[in-house]
């Protein structure tokens, strides 16, 4: 007699997937119990599933619970999962169904307030998800085709919480003839001339906007990689997309790099030098030495992002370093500098190699 993980089972083949393949028809439990992976299958994904009548009728959420009221999630409502799915952990073989790293995120308890066929109402108690969602049904499926729902956040977020805001332009330095002084009251940093981009990171995906306000994203794919390596943390990072060649030199990233086809030996990096956003707080009102405290803290590091090294006073040591690798000079920024966006600063000082 089929069962409601029939499905779950003929998707898996026990002997090739380390994923619970429970061969029992399910028995009701107490219906209270969620958990949340994080999946770095095809495409970075969220899955939710909830205790119900034995499974854990599920989704798939591209971008994860919204953690405030601002927008609605797509999810996808999947195959139930058997209870041996609440603590399940680890890789699935590449050409398995849902190959890929899987992880516990979240996991806990739930009360539930309204459940139909088309919408469901749930306060969630976990560790790091606290809340009331509702998950509703956005249209009957296609024959063949998975339901596609809309999740979202009912209750309010963490006191002090801003949503991850849509736009901030970059803030600029004021071109001087000479280093500053006192030197200690200042760090300095590289100076790049390649494609400033501020990158908003959330949901395990990165949007990347140029100085004049356009959306660059699809030019630096190597970029967008950057967005799944982070998850689940979201931030905004300002920055600059630089070309280097195969001895680590620094080229200029102009319109022509700015595709999928490299000229041969170049390398594409989002170098991220300061922090706007961090989980739900503006950080462009701190001090340049904790915004750049909390950036360190990412620890940006990958095959197409990094953070470029920031020197506290020796601006003619950083100045010699900025000439011997054939770089235009360094930026100064006083370390007790807010972040000015859209303005020039004189907090920001541009001098020449």
């Amino acid at each position: 007699m089929a069962d409601r993980l029939d499905e779950y089972r003929r998707k898996r083949d026990a002997a090739r997937t380390p994923e619970p393949v429970p061969q029992d028809a399910p028995a009701p439990g107490a219906d209270n119990r969620f958990v949340i992976q994080q999946h770095h299958a095809r495409a970075l994904h969220w899955d939710l599933r909830l205790e119900r009548d034995g499974v854990l009728v599920s989704w798939a959420v591209p971008r994860g619970l919204p953690r405030d009221q601002v927008r609605n999630h797509l999810a996808v409502h999947t195959e139930d999962h058997p209870m041996e799915y609440l603590t399940f952990h680890g890789d699935i073989p590449a050409g398995e169904y849902g190959g890929g790293r899987m992880s516990v995120f979240d996991t806990g308890t739930y009360e539930t307030e309204k459940w139909r066929a088309d919408e469901v109402m749930v306060t969630l108690h976990g560790d790091r998800v606290e809340g009331r969602y509702v998950l509703f049904r956005t249209a009957r499926p296609e024959p063949g085709k998975r339901e596609e729902w809309m999740v979202r956040r009912m209750s309010p977020p963490a006191d002090g919480w801003e949503p991850l805001p849509d736009l901030i332009r970059p803030s600029r330095p004021t071109p001087v003839d000479a280093l500053p002084e006192p030197d200690d009251e200042w760090a300095f940093e590289m100076r790049w001339e390649g494609t400033r981009a501020v990158a908003y990171i959330s949901g395990g995906r990165v949007r990347l906007m140029s100085m004049s306000d356009q959306d660059i994203t699809s030019s630096y794919p190597a970029v967008r990689d950057l967005g799944p390596a982070l998850a689940p943390t979201e931030a905004v990072l300002d920055g600059e997309i630089v070309a280097f060649d195969r001895q680590g030199r620094v080229r200029q990233a102009p319109t022509s790099v700015a595709g999928r086809r490299l000229p041969p030996g170049l390398v594409v990096s989002y170098l991220a030098y300061d922090l706007l956003w961090l989980e739900g707080r503006r950080t462009v009102d701190l001090p340049y030495t904790q915004r750049r405290e909390l950036l360190d803290g990412l620890a940006l590091s990958g095959p197409a992002w990094q953070t470029p090294p920031s020197f506290h006073g020796g601006g003619q040591f950083a100045l010699d370093a900025a000439t011997e690798q054939g770089l235009p000079g360094v930026i100064a920024k006083r370390l007790d500098s807010v972040y000015t966006p859209g303005r020039r600063t004189k907090d920001w000082l541009r001098i020449d190699a």
